[in-house]
């Protein structure tokens, strides 16, 4: 790294500075399991890998391990469906009928793509059933067609809704109904594949139970001990926003939804996005651009990363994305939870960092992590 650059480098940022005692800390407590990445202006700052991807078999944590992404890969949804945007084939402001049947009239008629990206459907998602264990991609698909088709609008198109799944599954479908592949291999060829993330996918349960390059997920159960959730379908999650959902039950994750990544590979797509590989850059930035502002979360402004409150001066909704301003400069980026594994991506555009955090524990400081890998990027205290 020239002189310049390291200059610039927060100390908080460094190798051996306050970030990376805080992570080798909490692995050392049996805390953290996983991966973090630091990477400045396309270069890696700081990489550390803990803990093991497969207790079983002995295999270790490294940057090569792809975890499970949870909420953290719904952005690949609005970058997929923004494409077809760009190439005219798709509308923003056109409704959930023009391309789907099945939908009641005050949904088909009347709640527009761009609702369904921002958050602003009015729709009520149906319940998920959380024990049915799957076989196939086709059953995902099937019954992800129906599940969504039983949706309910409880409010004008244009009101916030609280994290509602349909308005993720839907987007998804309509990708399917225009390009005529799945949204899984849409995605696979249009984003990953240009992207360079060749350890990235949305990969089955077989492949989970058989490919090394994949961390399994150890939820941490009532007793205080953790399982192995793809080995032990049996088994679900005790935590009161997960109640008994073991994901390893679903054989591949819904169509809009989670995948695997590695930390690397979500530093690509984070820098995908400002350098126009996957989009052009006006489209890039629409993808990113603040569409709502976003009510203070857990006391204090603030901007909801999935779960996770993070201190920001203004935070805003995007397509699937929180966006905030933080000291004055732009945090773009989004997080995920599932039993068993927790994610994050956060994209600094204004200084050309990107942070990553993956971990197969679903029991980490998870809110405490992404707040110190903020003060340690952008300097603060």
């Amino acid at each position: 790294m020239a002189r310049a650059e390291a200059v610039s480098i927060p100390p908080g940022a460094r190798p051996g500075g306050a970030y990376d005692r805080y992570v080798a800390r909490l692995a050392a407590e049996d805390k953290f399991s996983g991966v973090v990445l630091l990477s400045y202006r396309g270069r890696t700052v700081l990489s550390r890998s803990y803990g093991m991807a497969d207790k079983e078999r002995g295999i270790r944590n490294h940057e090569g391990v792809a975890f499970n992404l949870s909420s953290a890969g719904k952005p690949f949804g609005p970058v997929a469906l923004l494409q077809l945007v760009e190439r005219g084939e798709v509308r923003l402001w056109d409704t959930v009928g023009r391309y789907l049947t099945g939908f009641p009239p005050e949904i088909a008629d009347k709640v527009t793509i761009h609702h369904l990206l921002t958050g602003t459907s009015g729709l009520e998602s149906p319940p998920e059933e959380l024990a049915r264990i799957f076989r196939s991609r086709e059953e995902v698909s099937e019954f992800y067609g129906r599940w969504a088709r039983r949706s309910k609008a409880v409010a004008a198109p244009g009101t916030p809704t609280d994290h509602a799944g349909v308005e993720v599954v839907v987007p998804a479908q309509i990708i399917e109904a225009v390009t005529g592949m799945t949204y899984w291999d849409y995605v696979r060829e249009n984003i990953f594949a240009r992207c360079g993330m060749t350890g990235t996918g949305f990969y089955t349960r077989p492949q989970w139970l058989t490919d090394e390059h994949i961390a399994h997920s150890y939820m941490r159960q009532a007793d205080g001990t953790r399982v192995d959730a793809v080995r032990n379908l049996d088994k679900g999650s005790p935590d009161p926003f997960h109640p008994g959902k073991n994901p390893g039950r679903s054989f591949v994750d819904a169509p809009g939804d989670g995948g695997f990544a590695t930390a690397p590979d979500l530093v690509r797509f984070a820098r995908a996005l400002t350098e126009g590989t996957v989009l052009s850059r006006p489209y890039a930035e629409l993808a990113t651009a603040p569409q709502r502002p976003l009510p203070p979360q857990g006391g204090g402004l603030t901007a909801r990363t999935a779960s996770a409150p993070v201190p920001a001066d203004a935070a805003f909704g995007s397509y699937t994305m929180p966006v905030a301003l933080v000291g004055g400069a732009w945090l773009k980026g989004r997080a995920g939870a599932n039993p068993g594994s927790v994610a994050s991506w956060n994209v600094y555009p204004d200084t050309g960092w990107v942070g990553v955090i993956l971990s197969n524990y679903d029991d980490v400081p998870f809110h405490e992590l992404i707040e110190r890998e903020i003060r340690a990027v952008t300097g603060r205290p």
